[in-house]
């Protein structure tokens, strides 16, 4: 039988440096960056994690000043499983979230809805579905458009995470994943997105922290924001 799963509860840590990249603390926000590995694109290796509260903005930097409430943005995702080969067995889910995913866990992409946005709001949902049993997301549509500034703002010199730290538009969200520097809008969606979830839980924080991101059942939305850096790809992940 499993273990169900308590309300997450992130800690935001000091400043570290990992094997593969740095997580800074500011505030209450955890911001991290994997550079590049040689195998292929890079996977920012953990997310801005908001300690406080959850709809407030406790860090002094990064974290969104908008209410909860704004957000009119549609479900536009599947609560049941996306028809995919390796959801949860049947009745897994029926006592609520497992208190850690499946694993392994590595869902077929649902089929493409035209929109990149929708798809990247699918394809976190799927995880946390297939994956775990959590709930759905809601696409915050509102949030989008910052989210495209964050992306643009990092790939043109500021680097992952910059415009989340220079609060450069609201609502930005209280937690952020990035995909730096990705081929493509797909590549983000199946790939990054993938890795990110493959982190799973566990410690040090900097080496699991998208997954925990993704996977925190006190966020209810997601804004998902693009930049198309002449091919290279940048993605960000705004929860809230």
């Amino acid at each position: 039988m499993s273990t169900r799963l308590p309300l997450v509860q992130c800690i935001a840590l000091m400043a570290l440096v990992g094997c593969e990249g740095e997580l800074t603390r500011v505030g209450d926000l955890v911001l991290a960056d994997v550079g590049p590995r040689d195998s292929g694109p890079r996977v920012d290796g953990g997310p801005g994690v908001d300690s406080g509260a959850m709809g407030t903005d406790t860090g002094p930097t990064g974290t969104d000043a908008g209410p909860m409430s704004t957000d009119t943005g549609p479900m536009g995702t599947d609560t049941g499983p996306m028809g995919t080969d390796s959801g949860p067995p049947p009745g897994e889910c029926a006592s609520g979230p497992l208190a850690a995913p499946i694993t392994p866990c590595a869902p077929t992409p649902p089929a493409s809805t035209g929109d990149p946005y929708q798809d990247c709001v699918n394809r976190i949902n799927q995880f946390r579905w297939e994956c775990q049993c959590l709930p759905p997301l809601m696409r915050w549509t509102e949030a989008e458009g910052c989210a495209d500034q964050h992306a643009e703002y990092d790939a043109n010199g500021a680097g992952a995470h910059g415009g989340f730290r220079d609060r450069i538009c609201s609502p930005g969200g209280r937690a952020q994943n990035e995909c730096p520097g990705w081929r493509s809008h797909e590549h983000v969606i199946t790939g990054c997105l993938q890795a990110m979830w493959d982190e799973g839980p566990g410690e040090p924080f900097s080496a699991h922290g998208h997954y925990i991101n993704m996977s925190n059942t006190a966020h209810t939305r997601v804004a998902c924001g693009f930049y198309d850096a002449g091919g290279s790809m940048w993605s960000v992940q705004n929860f809230q």
